[in-house]
């Protein structure tokens, strides 16, 4: 078994995305999920989940509890380690500090010697609510994503998604290496930036030629020799044949009075549903507003839906479709 600990506040969003480098994915306490297994390449492209470690395993919210458990568990390792502690959004009130002296201590006794600076091994101990998980790390995601914010892309507009959310995204979308991953309203490339990093070959289709060229010039700046496509079009009569990729992702225009080129806002979302379900087993959507009803009719299956709120004034729908 292994231990979660994820990011954000939203647990079941993180989990959802969790669950596509990791199997039987539960959230037991605020901030920590457990699975049975974990794919480690893939959980460093995670955007919500910050670490997984093997699980020696779970006892009560204590710095005893934690102790006893360790002092109980088989250790089948050797070398130097260093004990990291967290309280997760302070729900425990647990002394981190007391607990990785303990622990350490128990280490110690056990043989180890403590390096601080660069262990051979790390032992992690999260406390959240009334639950410890107390686990060796084997994944870290890569945090990165500060560099690559939409203000400081050669093209920027503003209402941008933010890369750690499109990240997310396209992983949900199943985006990765020996993949295709198509956003029919790519607007400034975000989600086509993540997909490409992440191993996926981008293809982004917008019906406003500014659009396209600035999400050519983004995803040049990002992707280096990573393969995509960006071209002018309409994502309701998409230039794809039928299953020519292998997941779509795409942000629908918020506002109820939008008109987009000669679209209506509703005529404009169910035409790229449809053609979404025409050329992808899979697709994430992303609105100011429930489209479940209309991805149906397209003959999509709504396998789960997430109320992501931004500010007061905006909460995202985020739809996880299967045909």
């Amino acid at each position: 078994m292994y231990g979660l600990e994820l990011a954000g506040e939203d647990d079941a969003f993180a989990a959802r995305e969790a669950a596509c480098a990791a199997s039987a994915v539960e959230v037991v306490a605020p901030g920590l999920a457990t699975a049975r297994g974990v794919d480690t390449d893939r959980l460093e492209r995670l955007a919500y989940t910050h670490r997984a470690s093997r699980l020696l395993g779970r006892c009560g919210a204590s710095v005893d509890a934690a102790r006893t458990l360790l002092d109980a568990a088989t250790l089948d390792r050797s070398g130097t380690v260093a004990v990291r502690a967290r309280d997760v959004r302070s729900t425990a009130g647990v002394d981190t500090r007391r607990a990785e002296r303990e622990l350490g201590t128990a280490l110690v006794d056990r043989g180890f010697t403590v390096d601080l600076d660069d262990p051979d091994h790390e032992l992690r101990a999260c406390f959240a609510g009334d639950t410890c998980l107390l686990g060796w790390l084997v994944a870290e995601s890569v945090r990165d994503y500060g560099d690559r914010r939409p203000t400081d892309r050669p093209f920027f507009q503003p209402g941008s998604m933010a890369p750690l959310d499109a990240r997310a995204l396209v992983n949900l979308a199943g985006a990765g290496p020996d993949t295709t991953l198509l956003d029919p309203m790519c607007g400034t490339g975000g989600t086509l930036i993540e997909a490409g990093l992440v191993g996926a070959r981008a293809i982004g289709v917008d019906a406003q030629s500014k659009m396209v060229r600035g999400a050519r010039e983004n995803c040049r700046a990002y992707l280096a020799d990573a393969p995509f496509h960006c071209l002018r079009g309409d994502a309701t009569a998409l230039p794809l044949a039928d299953d020519a990729v292998d997941g779509v992702v795409f942000d629908a225009p918020y506002g109820r009075q939008s008109k987009i080129a000669r679209h209506s806002l509703t005529d404009l979302v169910s035409g790229a549903l449809a053609e979404a379900a025409r050329v992808a087993p899979r697709a994430v959507v992303v609105a100011d507003r429930s489209w479940s009803e209309t991805a149906r009719d397209a003959g999509w299956t709504v396998e789960a839906t997430f109320e992501r709120r931004v500010h007061r004034s905006l909460t995202r729908h985020v739809h996880l479709l299967t045909r």
